[in-house]
């Protein structure tokens, strides 16, 4: 059992979850669950082991409140709190964000094209959420009259949306309105829209609506398929709105024009297990990025008169160095989102008369390590593009690339107020062997003048290995406050990711999975072994699927690490992947794998992290999770920090803290997420030994 450690628990006894011992037979194996109790959500006795969970970790970081305030006001110092985005146009109008110093929330607004003087606020986020602890919103649309706002809004973190319309004319909002909305797409006509909805157990969007204003919506499409999600949007030329039907493998489109509203959706081209496609609109055409064909995507086209795959033909072909991300389709040019070494690079191509790529040029980028992607392009018949580009060492900006020039210019660069200098930090991207042999990188960032190649850093790995998803190598404020106190900080880009396209994927999930773990703790330790970090002083992070990655390794090899940060974790893989009537669940089915089929059930049962905790030392670990969380429920972690307490043979701290007031992604304040960073940096400075959390500045 866990000793009390005095220092940390400020004589708050150790919250004790009572074990009720179940267990569910499944192919010859008896699946045991000893904290199922804590599904119950409506008992009583579960808020309040939760509270007590709380109350013990508030008093076990007592001792570091005068840090958490050190490093809260260092990381806002680095924030310029009143801010207005970059404008883009769109129609008459401009459109921008503004932040103000003390709200948590920020202001849309725009103003007339060329008249700033004229500016209004569209949407004002702080005033929706007045009297309430969360406030998220979900997605906004603009009439193409300019006249109506459609936006949904969460007020829990459940992520469960409210559509509501308002007349940017009066500022009054409309009557009509509806429930558990996803994606919204408005007709040519500025009267009607298009809305997804969710189902109410699982969550999943299944149903497309066309609702008229003023009138009762009717259904236009219902998806049956528990693997797939429905979308809805419009062309960039806005000739057409697409209905998108997706599971994580598969994908299916339907055209109708934006001018025909009552019309019926047209199928573009059956769904084919394991091919994906999208499609865009130019000039008769549609531009597909797909991968019928080509493993890492390739550029096809048809008539929108013949879009049956048989009439499909090559627009760019599949590159096997490098996955096509994405494609930007414009009147006269498109660019195409490459990763080369599973970094981005942008290919911008002049389009002849007959719509087919001629010459290219690439818009590349400085840094060892960064993120680059489109910016809001709204004009189909623009001739500039808009970019993005921000790196570890390298804040947030926005170019305009001359498609005739093929010059960039930059048009903002997101100012980093608090004595931020670039040239103090340095970034690397380093590739290392797994232990099958396989080349993985990895990409660093430092401060220079503290770091030395010696092994005697504080080393900080981050990871997620999952869906396919990239991980972000952006800017950070807050990031600057352990650079400052000489932590090494790295993001391992295991397989199970998307960096180096659908196979290095597919490498990471199903009959795979073990690959992501095995090439976290073979990063963590190449970075050891080339000097990079202290063996006795090593943190890992991950959240969500990437709290599964935490779970699994610390299992694997609880001696690698001295702190761990598990957010929003997904340890308690069985059961919930054996829970159909959950949200998520049959959908990950192509991500995980089925466990009601054997072969499934065995692969996953051996790295599942709740059911395969074991007696012995563990590191010290924060898990944190939220009350409303819709994706990765508040009990998995719950369970597992209390089956731990039960198994865990040092006093290393194990901490659980619960966000009774938010859901997957945390707090959805500006500020309020900000402590929560600071909470988390005391923690691992602590544990990591760094002496009483100051910088040399």
């Amino acid at each position: 059992m866990e000793s009390m450690n005095d220092a940390h628990s400020a004589a708050v006894a150790l919250p004790v979850a009572e074990p009720e011992p179940t267990s569910t037979p499944i192919h010859g194996t008896e699946l045991r669950d000893d904290y199922a109790w804590m599904r119950r959500k409506e008992e009583p006795r579960v808020q309040a082991y939760l509270e007590a969970e709380n109350a013990y970790t508030t008093a076990a970081m007592r001792d570091t409140e005068e840090l958490q305030k050190k490093l809260y006001d260092e990381i806002l110092s680095h924030i310029k709190e009143d801010d207005a985005s970059l404008p883009y146009r769109d129609g008459a109008w401009e459109y921008l964000t503004r932040t103000e110093k003390g709200k948590q929330y920020p202001r849309f607004c725009r103003r007339p094209v060329g008249k700033p003087e004229e500016e209004t606020v569209i949407l004002d986020v702080n005033l929706l959420a007045e009297g309430r602890p969360f406030m998220d919103i979900g997605t906004m649309s603009i009439s193409p009259d300019g006249r109506l706002l459609a936006y949904t809004t969460d007020e829990t973190g459940f992520r469960q949306y409210r559509l509501a319309i308002k007349d940017l004319q009066t500022g009054t909002l409309l009557e009509d309105t509806a429930e558990r909305v996803g994606t919204i797409a408005w007709a040519a006509d500025s009267a009607t829209l298009f809305y997804t909805t969710e189902d109410e157990q699982t969550k999943r969007h299944d149903h497309v609506f066309r609702h008229a204003l003023g009138s009762s919506p009717s259904k236009v499409f219902h998806e049956e398929d528990e693997r797939f999600n429905v979308a809805v949007g419009r062309t960039r030329d806005r000739k057409y709105l697409v209905l998108e039907s997706g599971s994580h493998t598969t994908s299916e489109a339907w055209l109708l024009p934006s001018t025909e509203p009552n019309a019926a959706f047209r199928l573009v081209a059956g769904r084919v297990d394991d091919e994906e496609y999208d499609v865009d609109h130019r000039e008769g055409y549609l531009y597909s990025r797909t991968n019928h064909g080509a493993e890492q995507f390739r550029l096809m086209r048809t008539r929108v008169t013949d879009t049956g795959r048989e009439h499909w033909t090559e627009v760019l072909p599949e590159r096997k160095d490098a996955p096509l991300d994405d494609v930007d389709l414009f009147r006269d040019f498109l660019v195409a989102s490459y990763r080369e070494r599973g970094l981005p690079l942008l290919r911008v191509y002049s389009l002849h008369g007959d719509g087919l790529p001629g010459q290219y040029n690439d818009i590349r980028f400085p840094d060892p390590a960064y993120e680059a992607d489109g910016d809001v392009n709204k004009d189909f018949a623009a001739t500039t593009y808009r970019y993005a580009y921000q790196s570890l060492v390298r804040p947030p900006s926005i170019f305009e690339y001359d498609v005739t020039t093929h010059q960039s210019t930059l048009l903002k660069e997101h100012e980093v107020p608090g004595g931020f200098d670039a040239a103090e930090y340095a970034s690397e991207r380093l590739w290392f062997r797994a232990q099958d042999g396989v080349e993985v990188p990895i990409s660093l960032v430092y401060r220079r003048d503290l770091f030395r190649k010696d092994g005697t850093a504080p080393l900080y790995v981050y990871g997620y290995g999952s869906y396919g998803h990239a991980l972000p190598l952006g800017f950070s404020p807050a990031r600057l406050a352990l650079l400052d106190r000489g932590l090494v900080m790295a993001y391992a880009h295991i397989r199970g990711g998307g960096e180096l396209g659908d196979p290095w994927h597919d490498a990471g999930k199903m009959m795979q999975k073990q690959n992501t773990f095995t090439d976290f703790i073979a990063a963590v330790e190449f970075l050891i072994r080339e000097g990079y970090g202290d063996p006795r002083r090593v943190a890992i992070e991950g959240g969500s699927a990437g709290g599964l990655l935490m779970g699994a390794v610390v299992n694997m090899r609880p001696d690698l690490f001295r702190v761990v940060l598990s957010h929003v974790p997904f340890v308690d893989v069985m059961n919930t992947m054996l829970d159909a009537t959950l949200p998520l669940t049959v959908a990950e089915y192509e991500e995980w794998g089925n466990p009601n089929e054997k072969p499934a059930f065995d692969y996953m049962l051996s790295y599942s992290p709740y059911d395969n905790l074991r007696a012995g030392a563990y590191p010290a670990m924060l898990v944190k999770t939220s009350w409303n969380d819709s994706q990765v429920m508040y009990w998995e972690p719950a369970k597992y920090v209390a089956k731990l307490r039960t198994l865990k043979t040092n006093d290393a701290p194990l901490l659980l803290h619960v966000n009774m007031d938010a859901g997957h992604g945390g707090s959805s304040g500006r500020y309020d997420y900000l402590k929560e960073i600071a909470f988390d940096d005391a923690f691992l400075l602590r544990e990591l030994g760094v002496e009483s959390g100051d910088h040399p500045r």
